[in-house]
């Protein structure tokens, strides 16, 4: 099936506002994402890591290196990639323009270079995502999940709408599939129910958003629970301890 903008949906839109993507140069040996280079120079492959392990080059001395976050664990794209991501760069000339426009900042700096830097890193990322979610992945998880056009789109629809409760059976007419196909190819693809999915999504917005030392009964309200004590059950038996603890460890 090709995929045309009104039938694969924005699948990284929604992930990329809720976790904030940071980029930071950082010293060789210590930044999860570095881009690598053949001997005249000529930018070669960019390998990158969202799960915080850091990166060596071998004998080779890379053209960048940066420290990226991306929410760590907490966000599940990031740790369903692969570890690292590589793409290669000498099939991607859009890619190299931009290495060669981030190497013009990093050798030259100038007014406003740090904001540059972080702004084309955080594009030949994106990029990056981009080259994985249209790979696929044979691993059930978020990255399989996204790949599939059909189910691409109930899995945005999640994301997008964290608060609503989330049937099966409209799931299934936004994937156009029939609900027992739906079911079954979500469950095999993502490695969990649709509703555990929407459940954990959920869960971990809001575990941000204590983290941010937001109260306990407005996140619960926020994200469609039906009062302050059902959320915190739910968030217990999800995480092992109650949401006000939660957000009194981070306002300490």
């Amino acid at each position: 099936m090709t995929e045309t903008p009104e039938t694969c949906p924005d699948r990284l839109s929604s992930l990329m506002a809720r976790f904030t993507l940071s980029v930071s140069p950082a010293p060789v040996g210590t930044g999860n994402l570095i881009v690598l280079a053949t001997q005249d120079g000529t930018a070669d492959h960019a390998l990158l890591c969202l799960r915080g392990k850091a990166l060596h080059s071998g004998e080779r001395a890379p053209l960048l290196s940066a420290r990226v976050d991306w929410g760590g664990v907490a966000n599940p794209l990031a740790s369903a990639l692969p570890d690292p991501v590589r793409v290669d760069l000498r099939q991607d000339a859009e890619g190299a323009t931009l290495i060669r426009l981030l190497q013009a900042e990093i050798t030259g700096p100038r007014c406003g270079s740090a904001s540059v830097i972080a702004r084309l890193t955080e594009v030949l990322i994106v990029r990056m995502l981009r080259d994985c979610i249209a790979s696929g992945s044979a691993t059930p998880g978020l990255l399989a999940g996204l790949a599939d056009p059909r189910l691409s789109r109930a899995i945005v629809a999640i994301h997008d709408q964290p608060e609503k409760t989330w049937l099966n059976d409209d799931l299934a007419v936004i994937a156009g599939l029939s609900l027992s196909r739906f079911a079954d190819l979500f469950t095999v693809t993502m490695g969990e129910t649709p509703g555990a999915y929407a459940r954990r999504w959920r869960l971990l917005l809001a575990r941000q958003d204590l983290a941010r030392g937001q109260r306990v009964e407005r996140v619960a309200h926020r994200y469609g629970y039906g009062s302050a004590e059902g959320f915190s059950r739910a968030y217990r038996q999800h995480f092992g301890t109650a949401p006000i603890a939660e957000r009194k460890r981070h306002s300490a």
